[in-house]
């Protein structure tokens, strides 16, 4: 169904309006219906625990920013896009939302996107971290999670991350995978000064710094793989899509 919404217009986040959509995993794909209509109510199809709320919010001439349920959502409907070579200039995942840009036909959108299904998600290249897992606040995560140093490394090696966005510096991705039941709060006081490589947790992510910068989350330990390389292709080792795995060095 779809229900009018606006943006405060105190210049944060500028004003849009847009319709919101309730997006199945399957059956008929109402994003065409949205783009051809232009505000007239489209009725509830088949909603399952797959459904996604998404709105779509035009961004000036050629750009349209979709919003979707979170990073699983956002990043599979990033990296389908750019499969089905949908003619963006550039696709842009983040936490919720990925931005179109450089569209030649901001009305086709959503004929090229009706293909997509939520819940889909590209396998991505499997890259391996090596970790010295000593963190400064490696002993406070064990105390966040019940369990002793050993305990940490055990279960942040048994994971596997997906990259679903990069953001805050070149390089600097945010890795999901972390259980809820594992989240980590960020430091009531940032840093002014985290070294380059070094593995931390906030929240329910997890991520490397590629380079000496401030930062605010749980340092567990710290890796010398490079991160970000200009002359690389791409230049982030973990881009989206990436799977990765950390094993102690």
């Amino acid at each position: 169904m779809i229900g009018r919404t606006s943006r405060p217009s105190d210049g944060s986040a500028g004003q849009a309006e847009g319709p919101l959509l309730l997006i199945p995993a399957r059956g008929p794909h109402p994003f065409p219906a949205f783009f051809r209509t232009r505000g007239r109510d489209v009725e509830p199809i088949g909603l399952d625990r797959h459904t996604v709320r998404v709105e779509f919010i035009r961004v000036g001439r050629g750009a349209v920013l979709v919003e979707v349920g979170g990073p699983d959502e956002a990043l599979s409907l990033a990296l389908w896009a750019r499969g089905a070579r949908v003619p963006a200039g550039e696709i842009v995942p983040a936490a919720t939302t990925v931005l179109f840009d450089d569209l030649a036909d901001v009305d086709r959108l959503g004929d090229l996107l009706s293909g997509w299904r939520p819940g889909e998600r590209p396998s991505g290249e499997l890259v391996e971290v090596p970790v010295e897992y000593d963190g400064a606040d490696l002993a406070d995560v064990a105390d966040l999670w019940g369990t002793d140093v050993d305990g940490v490394v055990t279960r942040h090696t048994g994971l596997e991350f997906v990259s679903a966005f990069c953001g805050f510096a070149p390089g600097f991705a945010y890795l999901a995978g972390l259980p809820e039941d594992l989240t980590v709060p960020r430091l009531d006081t940032p840093r002014s000064k985290v070294p380059a490589g070094a593995v931390g947790l906030a929240g329910t992510w997890c991520a490397a710094y590629p380079t000496a910068s401030p930062g605010g989350w749980r340092l567990i330990g710290r890796t010398d793989v490079t991160l970000w390389d200009a002359d690389r292709d791409p230049p982030a080792l973990l881009a989206p899509g990436t799977r990765v795995r950390f094993r102690p060095a």
